[in-house]
Order: structure tokens, then sequence, then C-alpha cells
């Protein structure tokens, strides 16, 4: 593999690995980190990837294991940056980004409460729209497996906005 392309997949997923990295440690300077310790082991490995048209979910499963790695040795994960959910979609007027935000806020809160591998799905597939193979393979699961995690991680959302909208009433 030569620098250019080097280059072209670093420019092409480095933002994705870095917002993916950022949802599940919440600090912007470690996720920066770990994007760095990440395209450094897939510049050690490149050679080794046998497609690479699958680059993307192999640098989500390179950038999950460092991920793993540094919060093995750290003991700490929070989603914890408010404009990472807030900017997932432009609104036209003030009271719909208002509305919007608190729903996200609210949604993050559900997220961060939720068992390691929930969350990881769901961040995987619905946050950064990996497939479901896609995301299986990052998280090490079958896909089977990956869908009963997704299946109860969705849940969990719609249970706990329901109770908070009759809360709310």
């Amino acid at each position: 593999m030569d620098n250019q392309s080097l280059d072209t997949i670093y420019r092409s997923y480095m933002i994705d690995i870095y917002r993916y990295l950022l949802s599940l440690c919440g600090d912007s300077y470690l996720a920066e980190d770990i994007v760095q310790e990440t395209f450094l082991r897939a510049f050690l490995y490149i050679e080794d990837i046998n497609n690479i048209n699958n680059i993307k979910p192999w640098l989500f499963s390179v950038a999950y294991h460092t991920f793993v790695d540094v919060k093995r040795k750290a003991k700490f994960n929070v989603i914890k940056e408010d404009y990472f959910f807030g900017n997932i979609m432009q609104m036209d007027s003030p009271e719909k980004k208002v509305i919007l935000k608190k729903q996200v806020q609210e949604i993050r809160q559900i997220i961060n409460k939720m068992k390691e591998k929930q969350k990881h799905a769901i961040l995987l597939v619905d946050f950064h729209q990996l497939s479901y193979q896609e995301a299986a393979t990052v998280m090490s699961v079958n896909v089977p497996h990956l869908k009963v995690l997704l299946f109860r991680a969705r849940k969990a959302v719609v249970k706990r906005q329901y109770e908070r909208s009759k809360f709310d009433e």
C-alpha cells in the first residue's frame, strides 16, 4: 500500500472514526488520541486486509478494539459532548431545533445507561449506518446476536421515552 492511498483512506474515514470514538468515550481529546492509534494500527496491518472495498468496517473494528484497550487501562466510558448528537439533523425553525436538541439529549442519556454491547450496536447501526454484517464484524459477534442487541437497545429507548412522556403529562 502506498502513502497516497493510505492518505486517501485517512481523509475519507477519519471523521467517521472520530465521531464513533467520541460517542464511545465522550472525551474529544481521548477520541483524537484513539483515532491516531487506530490509524497507526491500520498502517501496520493494512497489507493483511484482503479486500480493500471493506476498509470502513475494518477500520471501525480496529477503532473499537483500540478503544477497548484504552478503556481497560482507563476504566471510564461516558457520552457527554452536547454537540455530537445535536448536529445529526439540520432543522428549519428554532423551535424544532430546541425540540430536537431535547429529544437527542434524552436519547443520549438513555444510550449512555445501556449495557456496553447494546450501546455499541445502536451506535454502529443507527448512528454510523453500518450494515448488520459490518457492525457484527466490528463487535466480534454474529449477525443474529447483533440483531438481538439492537432490538433490545431500540426497545429500551422507546420504553424510556414513553415513560418520560407519561411522567411529563
